[in-house]
């Protein structure tokens, strides 16, 4: 049976204007997620491009993911760079004008499981207080 996929679209704004966007989609656990990322042109506030980075992968559907394959503008630098900073093992090559980048992406299950057993573990009580 063929997978459901989640279209999405995401926007970074600055200044009421949005300034970079991103179409993403995603097959459900353990399946591949996609994105498309695009910024406007001309002088966009630093960061911004950064911030569209963690908005996309900070999305159910692409955390739950095992693959991610991201299209973005080839110079894009701070993309770039905030793609090799959030994600293991990344491959990237130049197609016409874009940049494609292809990762394995942790998966979120156990990372989940690791902070729910922390939070829950209780922290052992010392019986005999030392006095002073």
């Amino acid at each position: 049976m063929a997978r459901q996929e989640l279209h999405q679209h995401v926007e970074v704004s600055d200044d009421n204007r949005t300034v970079a966007a991103a179409e993403v989609t995603s097959q459900g656990p353990g399946g591949t997620a996609r994105a498309s990322l695009r910024a406007e042109s001309g002088h966009i506030t630093p960061g911004r491009r950064a911030s569209l980075v963690d908005a996309v992968l900070d999305l159910p559907g692409v955390q739950e993911s095992a693959h991610l394959s991201v299209v973005f503008p080839l110079g894009d630098g701070e993309t770039l760079q905030r793609l090799q900073e959030r994600c293991p093992d990344v491959r990237t090559h130049p197609a016409g004008a874009s940049a494609i980048m292809e990762a394995n992406l942790p998966s979120a299950v156990p990372l989940l499981a690791a902070r729910t057993t922390e939070a829950t573990t209780p922290q052992p009580q010392n019986p005999h207080p030392a006095t002073a």
